[in-house]
């Protein structure tokens, strides 16, 4: 796969973000540059300028671990970012071919009953699967129910990405809006770096970019982190306000798939809340059992 814009576009958005100060260098005068300048970088790996230069047009073709790390060093790359380079870097040798899970369309791919057992076990929070570009491919009742906007959506999977920058219902779902957007991209980009062949993941990139500037806006930014824990705020239609912990693992026998569940503070009004929406929605499937909340 020819990846050498992504490659360039991460390397140089990494290089402004790094003052001379951060990195230890005189600040100077007349800097056209936000941040260090090719040279700069070159010199703190201790790789020539013209070598620099040519990774940073993106060909990372046959460049070693050792200077794959010196970079990262350089550019005072965190885990999350150097693995995504690292991933950039095995996408253009082909040699994570064999070791990466294969990516199955999510219009085939069918999940073991045991898993969905497993969620239904959950009664006291929300519980859901998703994949890397953020499908919601399987869930508890109650996760339905918080989500109940994204199920009514009409995406097939329900897309978390799709419905947090299309919905026209995700603004007042998510309060802290701006931040749960750039939790999202983060995400599918750092996917992205993982798994660039999915042909699913590269149509919904595209179809955001498309329809919504501020998505194009931070998948430009090429930021990339790891969020396996976390605190949420909600305003769902029914019960109201929700302030929720999360935490999210991988689920190890389904490579590329994360299981994720939501619990309230015990004693607190979000947990209240959640008893109140378990009670609303087993009221509405047992007045409607063929409605939007069973599966």
């Amino acid at each position: 796969m020819d990846n050498r814009d992504e490659v360039r576009e991460f390397l140089t958005s990494r290089r402004a973000k790094i003052t001379p100060e951060q990195a230890g260098l005189p600040a100077g005068t007349r800097r056209r540059v936000p941040g260090l300048r090719r040279s700069e970088v070159a010199t703190l790996a201790d790789v020539s300028v013209d070598y620099y230069g040519k990774l940073e047009r993106g060909n990372l073709t046959g460049v070693s671990p050792a200077v794959l790390e010196s970079i990262a060093r350089a550019l005072q790359l965190d885990e999350v970012e150097r693995t995504h380079l690292l991933h950039l870097a095995q996408a253009q040798e082909g040699s994570d071919t064999l070791a990466r899970p294969r990516s199955r369309s999510s219009r085939q791919r069918a999940l073991p009953k045991s898993l969905q057992w497993t969620l239904d076990a959950v009664t006291a929070g929300p519980a859901f699967v998703t994949n890397g570009r953020l499908d919601l491919l399987a869930a508890n009742q109650l996760a339905r129910a918080l989500f109940a906007d994204l199920y009514d959506s009409g995406s097939q999977p329900p897309n978390m990405a799709r419905f947090q920058f299309l919905g026209p219902a995700a603004r007042r779902f998510y309060p802290d809006w701006d931040l749960i957007a750039d939790m999202t991209v983060d995400v599918l980009r750092t996917e992205a770096g993982r798994n660039p062949h999915d042909k699913d993941l590269h149509d919904l990139v595209g179809e955001l970019s498309t329809r919504s500037d501020a998505f194009r806006t931070r998948w430009g930014s090429h930021n990339v982190r790891r969020h396996g824990t976390g605190v949420k705020r909600f305003h769902h239609a029914v019960v109201g306000e929700l302030t929720l912990a999360w935490h999210g693992s991988a689920v190890d026998d389904e490579p590329g798939l994360t299981l994720l569940i939501y619990t309230a503070e015990p004693g607190s009004p979000s947990e209240e809340a959640l008893r109140l929406l378990a009670s609303w929605t087993a009221s509405q499937d047992s007045a409607d059992p063929a409605g939007p909340l069973t599966r």
